[in-house]
Order: C-alpha cells, then sequence, then structure tokens
C-alpha cells in the first residue's frame, strides 16, 4: 500500500517537467567567483564615487532625496553612504559592505567616514584583481592585515599629543572643511568644560553660531517607552521646569506612583521618574495616560550597575535638590513622597539613547561638598575604572554642558553645517584622546616605508603588502583630484619631501603641514584603515553570492481570464 507523502513524491520530476510555471520557484540566486565580484565591485564603485566627492577642503557637496521634506545637502561622507540602496542586489552587496565600513569608523571615532570608504575600495579592487589572477585569497588578506598592523604602529610612532587650544582649533577647522569659526567654537567649548565636558550642537534661531554654557549633568539612557516622545521633530522629549522623581528600586505597581503623579499634577509640573526600571502595571499606566490624557511624563532607567547606579542616583538628587527613595540609609517609602523630596530641574531632554538635566536647583554647598569627596576618593583610588568613573561623575557635576547653537538662513544650510560641526566635534575628541598626525593624506604616506620592516610569509602575503602600499597612497590622491590637479603627481612630490611637507589643497602649495595646522586625529586614521582593510579584505575572499530573487508581481494581471484554467494546477502549488 502506497502512502501519499511517497505517491507525492515520485510525481514531482514529472510534475516540474509538465507544467513548470505552476510549481513553486526557489526564492535564492546564487552567483560563483569573478562573476559575483565583478558585480559587487561595481557596487562598491558607485559608492565610493559619490562619497569620494566630498574628501578635502575643496570637496563638492551631494544632494541626497528625501522621503520628506526638502532635499538634504551635505559633505559628510556616512551620510552619503548611509543614503545609497542600489536596486541590482548583487551591486547593493557590495555597496553595503562599504556602508558598514562608513558607519563603523562613524561610530567608533566620528569622523574619517570618506577616508575609510576609499581605502576600502582601493584594496577591494585591488584584492578582486589579484584573486582573479590565480592567487590565495586567504594568504592576501593574511598579508593586508599584517601590513595594516605595521602602518597602524607607525602611526602610534608619528603621533603628538594635543597640548593647546590652537591645537584643537586647528583639529576641528580641518575637520569642518577648513570653517576657521567652528573651529574657535568647538576649541572655546572644550576650554569651557573641559576636554572630557558634554557638548552637544542644536539648531540656532539666528543667522550666526552661539556658544552657550548651560549647567547640567547627562547619562546615557534614553527613555523606556518611545511613546512618551512629545516633539514630532528628533524623537525626543522634552520638558521645561519639571519635577525628578528617583528610585533605586524597581517601580511594577502604579499605586506606588500615583501619590508622586498627584502632586506634579496639582502644581503643573511635568515628571520624570528616574528607577532601576519601570514595567508592568506601571509602565503601562503611565503610557496610557499618556496617550490619552497628555498626562507630562517620561520614564527613565537609572544609568550604571550596583554601587555606581547608588552613587549616580545620588550625584542627581544632590544636583537637583531632590531625595533618592530605596535608599535604605534614607528609609523613606515612595509611597510617602512630599514636595520637597522631588528633584528640581529647568530643562529635560530624552532621547533614545540619553537624558539630559538642564539648570538643576540643587545647593550649591552641598554640591561643593559632593565634589569634594569624589575628589578625595579619586587621590586614594589605584583603579583606573574606578578614577575613569569618578572623572565622569566630577565632570557632570562641575563643568555643566557647552550648548552650539548652529545659525544660518534655512533648514537646509543649518543641517548641512550641523554635519560638519559634529564630525569637527567627533574629530576634535578624537584628537584629544589618541593625539594628532600629519593631515591631508601624509599620514598614510609617511607610514609606507614602514612597510620595508616586515618579511612575507609567502609571495601572496606579499601581494597583499602590496596592496596595502598602493592603497595607502588614496586619500592624498583623493583630495588633489578633487582640488583640480593630478593626484599621481602631487603623492610623488610629497614622498620625495621633508617628513612634515605635504600639500595644501586649498591653496594648492607645498607646505610644512604642522605649520599650517593641516592635522588629522589619529584615531580617526587609524580606525579608517583598520575598517577599510578588514571589510574590503573579506570582500575579497567571497566566492560566492547568494541574493533573493524579487518577486514578480506586476506579470500577474496580465493572464486575464484565459489564466482561470489554470485553477485547476492549484494543487500542484504544493509540490
Amino acid at each position: 500500500m502506497l502512502r501519499l507523502p511517497s505517491v507525492m513524491k515520485q510525481m514531482r520530476p514529472v510534475c516540474r517537467a509538465l507544467a513548470p510555471h505552476l510549481t513553486r520557484a526557489y526564492a535564492k540566486d546564487v552567483k560563483f567567483g569573478a562573476d559575483a565580484r565583478a558585480l559587487m565591485l561595481q557596487g562598491v564603485d558607485l559608492l565610493a564615487d559619490a562619497v569620494a566627492v566630498t574628501m578635502g577642503p575643496k570637496g563638492r557637496n551631494v544632494i541626497i532625496e528625501q522621503s520628506w521634506g526638502s532635499p538634504k545637502v551635505t559633505k559628510d561622507g556616512v551620510t552619503v553612504a548611509k543614503s545609497i540602496d542600489l536596486k541590482d542586489r548583487y551591486k547593493n552587496i557590495g555597496a553595503r559592505l562599504v556602508q558598514d565600513v562608513a558607519n563603523n569608523t562613524n561610530e567608533e571615532a566620528g569622523d574619517g567616514t570618506t577616508t575609510a570608504t576609499v581605502l576600502a575600495r582601493a584594496i577591494a579592487k585591488d584584492g578582486f584583481d589579484t584573486i582573479s589572477k590565480g592567487a590565495n585569497p586567504v594568504e592576501i588578506r593574511r598579508g593586508v592585515m599584517t601590513a595594516v598592523e605595521e602602518v597602524i604602529n607607525e602611526l602610534k610612532r608619528l603621533s603628538k599629543p594635543v597640548t593647546t587650544p590652537e591645537e584643537i582649533a586647528q583639529v576641528a577647522t580641518i575637520s569642518a572643511n577648513g570653517d576657521i569659526e567652528i573651529g574657535n567654537i568647538i576649541s572655546n567649548a572644550m576650554k569651557k568644560v573641559g576636554r572630557k565636558g558634554v557638548i552637544t550642537v542644536k539648531d540656532g534661531k539666528t543667522l550666526h553660531d552661539e556658544l552657550e554654557i548651560i549647567e547640567g549633568m547627562k547619562f546615557d539612557r534614553g527613555y523606556i517607552s518611545p511613546y512618551f516622545i512629545n516633539t514630532a521633530k528628533g524623537q525626543k522629549c522634552e520638558f521645561q521646569d519639571a519635577y525628578l522623581l528617583l528610585s533605586e528600586k524597581k517601580i511594577s505597581s502604579v499605586q506606588s506612583i500615583v501619590p508622586a503623579l498627584e502632586l506634579a499634577n496639582q502644581h503643573r509640573k511635568p515628571l520624570i521618574i528616574i528607577a532601576e526600571d519601570v514595567d508592568g502595571e506601571a509602565l503601562s499606566t503611565l503610557v496610557l495616560n499618556r496617550l490619552k490624557v497628555g498626562l507630562q511624563v517620561v520614564a527613565v532607567k537609572a544609568p550604571g550597575f550596583g554601587d555606581n547606579r547608588k552613587n549616580q542616583l545620588l550625584d542627581m538628587a544632590i544636583s537637583t535638590g531632590g531625595t533618592v527613595f530605596g535608599d535604605d540609609a534614607v528609609g523613606l517609602a515612595i509611597e510617602d513622597i512630599q514636595v520637597h523630596d522631588f528633584g528640581k530641574v529647568g530643562e529635560v531632554i530624552v532621547t533614545k539613547d540619553d537624558t539630559m538635566l538642564l539648570k538643576g536647583r540643587g545647593d550649591p554647598a552641598t554640591i561643593e561638598k559632593r565634589m569634594n569627596e569624589i575628589v578625595e576618593q579619586l587621590e586614594s583610588t589605584t583603579s583606573d575604572y574606578e578614577k575613569e568613573k569618578l572623572n565622569e561623575r566630577l565632570a557632570k557635576l562641575s563643568d555643566g554642558v557647552a550648548v552650539i547653537k548652529v545659525g544660518g538662513t534655512s533648514d537646509v544650510e543649518v543641517n548641512e553645517k550641523k554635519d560638519r560641526v559634529t564630525d569637527a566635534l567627533n574629530a576634535t575628541r578624537a584628537a584629544v584622546e589618541e593625539g594628532i598626525v600629519l593631515g591631508g593624506g601624509c599620514a598614510l604616506l609617511r607610514c609606507i616605508p614602514a612597510l620595508d620592516n616586515i618579511k612575507p610569509a609567502n609571495n601572496d602575503q606579499k601581494i597583499g603588502f602590496d596592496i596595502i602600499r598602493r592603497a595607502l597612497r588614496i586619500p592624498a590622491m583623493t583630495i588633489a583630484k578633487n582640488a583640480g590637479v593630478e593626484g599621481s603627481l602631487v603623492v610623488e612630490k610629497i614622498l620625495q619631501s621633508g617628513p612634515e611637507i605635504g600639500y595644501d589643497a586649498m591653496n594648492g602649495e607645498y607646505v610644512n603641514m604642522v605649520e599650517k595646522g593641516i592635522i588629522d586625529p589619529t584615531k580617526v586614521v587609524r580606525t579608517a584603515l583598520l575598517d577599510a582593510a578588514g571589510v574590503a579584505s573579506l570582500l575579497s575572499t567571497a566566492e560566492a553570492v547568494v541574493t533573493e530573487i524579487p518577486k514578480e508581481e506586476k506579470e500577474m494581471p496580465a493572464g486575464g481570464m484565459g489564466g482561470m484554467g489554470g485553477m485547476g494546477g492549484m494543487g500542484g502549488m504544493g509540490f
């Protein structure tokens, strides 16, 4: 006796042969070897070409169509890279991998995305060429990564620490595409709030850029639920003149916070709840009231863990004049809250990732006492981790927040300038962290001789070394090309000149880069090279690419009534 499944299995080949259009199609397409690599490289080229035009002081802008509002004008490499989505799936895979390079560099260093993109393209292109001639892709990748390691060591050796406000201004100016005003504003902001102080960038309301120093503290925890958002622009929650409820314990019961909500409502104040967590009945009730009756409230998880969380909550309480509930030493129940137990803040901004408390109403003498306690702990501790955390707390209590307000004549202009200010700020922080090297792509050129110090294990690894040797020339060549001169000639001239001589693309002359202030943060150059080499060399090792076959839905109605006869074949859909 034959079972139905076994009969069906035997019939599948027959059905496929008789009616291929009715059987289920495979949902994936696979390409191998040189064909796959060539298509991916086209995607890499398209993305890199669009990003490369923004590089250097004479780089051009890119206009990006947006699904809402007016087109975006930008000179920011990562913004251009993120906006590209290609129709061909194989090309899109290549483009997406280079997008990852730009994103990784942007997340780690905050700048250098254009450098990372052009380096990734150069390494991938060279890698594909050598592999198509029979080289071993795994050995080439080893050679590439060994060479990159040597270059990074040389970059660290060439790096110099940032010591003066003038150097900070120079780094910021270069990253802002030569805008001296932006460079000076960032330098002044760092001078006011310290190198580890909090600096934010906002839309201004005038034609000029402004710097405002606001007393406050910021921590890396955002709203628990996006339903608390109360601004259409920027996906954030903003309140003025608010009450702050601080709790060390988790809040799950709505009954425990009803007294606090009633007090805040009586005094017509928004309420910010910062606790270990807010969940269950308490969270759902808050969200429901926020949506139904417009209750001015937001819940945020307290930052840190264990003792660090306890200390940060106490810092917040002291800076805002409030009380921490759930603290065993205080012994107060959250249900017994009085108005004087609330912290008071002039302004609160809560985003998905962080919270900023501005203009806290704490007692200055108590804040000063708390700061002295932290300084004493700093002097006595030997742990680097503890020192880092104590310094962060001290900065939040003492230095305040610097706000750079970007001005302009239109939203398009302000947004374009904001991209440059953010890049410049990130570059400056990176420079303070790891020091500076020559700008204009010169630092990478000066690392080329260091590759002679290492010996390849085999010929394929030597090819990997040569790929990096050629790639290190590309950033300087791209900057020169965007300035309208022959890149290869500029690179040769730099290599034959003294160690600090480079090409000033803005003025079209060879100068001492340090004296001229054309410098880059070491961290930005290092991250760009490391991310580019990692992804691009991995891309070269790919031998097969799998993509989804797009559904051709538009062709279905074309059969008209004549297609009805096919209904009898619907049983074949299961085969």
